[in-house]
């Protein structure tokens, strides 16, 4: 895990977005280890065509949110596979060493919390309210912000924190290389001959578990449902044979994409993977990556290593931090190729 660790000024996180397309980014050439800035709203005439686009059209689900015990605690849960129809869910929670199972926790005056049992971090609860799964989420939860941003989530994160693709309702994190697109720029990538595969990975806990252990391989990924239907499949295969380039916006869409292709082909369907990518892993299914820079020692930023090479993503690390670009989910981008 050391491997992947690096020093990160605390002013160089950020703590709030800015406007979609306007990030810098850093151009990475993964043969010659050339180092370009540019501009995120730059990046539909940085690729090259004809290119396909895999992204992640999952759609973050408020699933944080807050309950009291009856002695008046505050109790703060973190539901992790939002996209279940079900009124039972996995759960993390904050000051867990507060409560024990069996206990009830009131949610507002129409809703409570019944706490089953605990699986390691992971706690088993079930909403007991006469509201539907989506108008429970709807009305008490909360834009589920990466825990470093220490502050409330506010009205405008539940735009921020979501991708103008965005389409099925799942995630508890956003696909955060995905943010960086606004509509015009969409439209500037299919007029130059960019088509789209849209993928889907509801993010959870595998995505952004901490590593523990020292010996990476010995770190488990917790299960994440995917899904890649037919229309995508078929327009991956077709740039496969047709030796197009594919460019995966985001791990979570370069994670679906290795689970999904095998013997020189993606399959279509969908399920859970708990894939875990780290070098000497060799990335077979996209020739480039769009993505964040990430929290140190963090499962991201060993895809990212697989995908450049270790050596190089850290040299690209550095000089990030020396040229102060932004990091983590609402930071600048990194265009890998």
């Amino acid at each position: 895990m050391s491997d992947f660790d690096y020093t990160l000024p605390e002013e160089l996180i950020a703590y709030s977005p800015r406007e979609r397309g306007e990030s810098r980014l850093l151009v990475l050439d993964r043969r010659s280890g050339s180092m370009e800035e540019s501009t995120v709203n730059a990046l539909p005439d940085i690729i090259e065509y004809p290119a396909v686009i895999a992204r992640n059209v999952t759609r973050v689900v408020k699933t944080r949110f807050f309950g009291n015990r009856e002695s008046g605690g505050r109790i703060e849960f973190l539901v992790l596979n939002p996209y279940e129809d079900s009124m039972e869910f996995k759960s993390l929670i904050k000051r867990s060493n507060k409560i024990k199972e069996h206990d009830e926790i009131k949610i507002g005056d129409d809703a409570s919390v019944v706490i089953e049992e605990r699986d390691g971090s992971v706690w088993k609860i079930r909403l007991n309210t006469e509201l539907v799964r989506d108008e429970f989420f709807e009305k008490y939860g909360h834009t589920p912000l990466p825990p470093y941003i220490k502050r409330n989530d506010v009205k405008s994160d539940e735009n921020d924190y979501q991708t103008v693709y965005a389409a099925e309702r799942g995630s508890s994190a956003a696909p955060t290389a995905g943010l960086h697109f606004s509509h015009s720029m969409l439209e500037r990538i299919k007029e130059k001959g960019g088509v789209f595969a849209d993928i889907i990975l509801h993010v959870g806990l595998g995505t952004f578990e901490p590593v523990k252990e020292e010996r990476i391989e010995e770190h488990r990924m917790h299960s994440e449902y995917y899904s890649l239907g037919r229309d995508a499949a078929e327009i991956l295969n077709l740039a496969k044979k047709n030796k197009t380039k594919i460019l995966s916006v985001g791990t979570t869409s370069l994670r679906v994409l290795e689970t999904a292709f095998y013997d020189g082909f993606f399959r279509e369907g969908s399920g859970m993977t708990d894939i875990f990518i780290y070098p000497p892993y060799e990335i077979k299914s996209a020739q480039m990556l769009l993505t964040n820079f990430h929290i140190p020692k963090s499962t991201l930023l060993m895809l990212v290593s697989a995908f450049a090479g270790r050596d190089l993503i850290m040299d690209a690390y550095k000089y990030a931090v020396e040229k102060r670009f932004r990091f983590f989910s609402y930071g600048d981008a990194m265009l890998i190729k």
